[in-house]
């Protein structure tokens, strides 16, 4: 008994990510980045056209799912080191508002500059399934690395995409 409650338990907590409905694309490496416009937190407005200018990462998230939670601070990580360096970084929530993120960013010392999504038509054009998901692009917007929670990446992991990228 005791065992069937620790599987609903986790279960439930990996509810959050596990959540899925199969619309969408399901982009892969060498696929160019789809058609999409975000206006982010601070009122600038992110195009695809904005990202093919420089190498680029894009990350889908939700405060709520538990690999998002590892992988955001990582993010941020690399926001610290590459965004002054024309890497163009933007995070894009899936299904989410801004007063939750908030909430969370305040919370864990974030400062990323995100996209308050309250629905999957941004998300459904890259992915049918799985957050996190960050796509690391090169000049042009060819997408040359993908990372979900299958492991989840961690700096070095998406550091090393990157500098394969800038190369």
């Amino acid at each position: 008994m005791k065992n069937i409650l620790s599987i609903i338990t986790v279960l439930v907590v990996l509810s959050g990510c596990i959540k899925e409905k199969q619309a969408g694309a399901d982009l892969n490496t060498g696929d160019m980045l789809p058609d999409f416009e975000v206006v982010m937190n601070d009122g600038s407005v992110v195009t695809d056209d904005y990202l093919k200018q420089e190498v680029s990462v894009v990350m889908f998230f939700h405060t709520s799912c538990p690999d998002c939670q590892q992988v955001l601070p990582e993010m941020q990580k690399i926001y610290d080191v590459y965004a002054s360096e024309k890497v163009r970084i933007v995070l894009i929530s899936r299904e989410e508002s801004k007063e939750d993120i908030d909430s969370f960013w305040k919370e864990k010392g974030l400062e990323m500059p995100y996209s308050a999504q309250n629905n999957r038509k941004v998300y459904e054009k890259f992915a049918k399934t799985r957050i996190p998901r960050v796509y690391i692009n090169g000049k042009g917007g060819i997408i040359r690395h993908i990372f979900t929670d299958s492991p989840n990446p961690s700096y070095d992991d998406i550091k090393s995409a990157l500098e394969d990228v800038i190369r």
